[in-house]
């Protein structure tokens, strides 16, 4: 028993003892004073913009002609020369459109033959001087009317039937070609497949996407707290997640000077001329982050802004004398990027600041 009362007693000892040296080493911790010295370096103050790498102009083709796609003369990703063909399309009239048509030029020709043969009636009767100089005009008129129809008539067959025709010495044709020098972005119909013509009551089958790849641009966002800040012309480096090892800069060009709302954010929409590429090769649709220089100054006087103490419009640090004494100071800021401060006078380099650790919260 006695042996027992001992060692019970020695573990109590030992456990104080533990539990006094931790919290005596811990309270030292706590009283720790840490310094930071004044150092030269760079602060830059920017927004951030976050968007995509996009194409200047994006244009999608279409048929003015209806159809069925017949060939494709090129894949996604080809470079293409402005007239370069690009998709053949064969005409797939209705039976009713094709016997429409037919029967359109067949009366358009017994029109156009039975008043081709009154004009010269006409021509023979005023050289006799039989009928007035009127009465001929409108025969005339009616004749080159008819012929007029009858042109129509067929164009509009010979595009049913060929899908080509010639109108005004303009040849028009089911082979669409590149209205654009560029690359193809998107293919959107396969051999096959019906087209709907663009006209102006309807939008029409799209059937490639291209694009011009050496003009790209970054389009994107900024809160509504830093466009303020922002002027066009002002530079911009461009982070791309893609390409983590590339540096791409461009110039601001456009701020939209209306507000859009996303998710109870207010933003503006910017774009920004990219004016040098790394050595990776761009690609449209790229995610990219933005960092449009606001301001930025070189080898200056900066400190950590969290031993900056500021009250109204002054500001405040604690300087670590060679004694060992503590000093409050005033200084003079400037430039910030929320990590970093300038320091304009009041401080010299190498200068040991007291890093007080943050109050707790009880």
């Amino acid at each position: 028993m006695f042996k027992k009362i001992i060692i019970i007693g020695a573990i109590v000892v030992f456990v104080g003892g533990f539990l006094f040296l931790m919290f005596k080493g811990s309270g030292k911790k706590k009283n720790t004073i840490t310094t930071v010295k004044v150092e030269r370096g760079n602060i830059v103050d920017k927004a951030l913009a976050i968007g995509s790498i996009e194409p200047e102009n994006q244009i999608a083709v279409k048929s003015k002609i209806s159809g069925i796609v017949e060939k494709v003369f090129v894949e996604m990703g080809d470079v293409v020369k402005k007239g370069h063909p690009l998709i053949e399309i064969s005409p797939n009239p209705t039976p009713i459109e094709f016997a429409e048509a037919k029967r359109q030029v067949e009366i358009d020709s017994v029109s156009y033959e039975n008043l081709r043969k009154e004009y010269q009636r006409i021509q023979e009767l005023l050289q006799k001087k039989l009928i007035s100089q009127q009465e001929f005009d409108k025969a005339s008129r009616n004749y080159r009317e008819s012929e007029l129809r009858l042109k129509l008539s067929q164009e509009k067959l010979s595009l049913i039937e060929k899908g080509k025709t010639n109108v005004a010495d303009r040849t028009i044709e089911s082979v669409i070609k590149s209205p654009i020098s560029g690359t193809v972005l998107e293919r959107k119909v396969n051999m096959g497949d019906p087209v709907v013509p663009l006209t102006s009551y309807q939008a029409g089958t799209e059937l490639f996407t291209l694009a011009n790849m050496n003009d790209l641009i970054f389009r994107g966002t900024v809160d509504e707290i830093d466009v303020g800040k922002l002027e066009e012309g002002m530079t911009a480096d461009l982070k791309i997640g893609a390409l983590p090892n590339d540096t791409i800069a461009g110039i601001l060009d456009k701020i939209s000077p209306k507000a859009k709302l996303e998710e109870n954010t207010t933003l503006f929409d910017v774009e920004i001329k990219i004016t040098k590429t790394g050595f990776e090769m761009l690609r449209a649709g790229y995610s990219a982050n933005a960092d449009i220089i606001i301001q930025k100054k070189e080898d200056i006087l900066i400190i950590p802004e969290r031993v900056v103490e500021f009250k109204e419009d002054t500001a405040f640090v604690e300087v670590k004398q060679l004694n060992g004494e503590i000093d409050k100071k005033t200084i003079k800021t400037g430039l910030s990027d929320g990590l970093n401060i300038e320091v304009m006078e009041g401080l010299e380099e190498g200068d040991l600041l007291v890093e007080r650790p943050p109050k707790e919260i009880k």
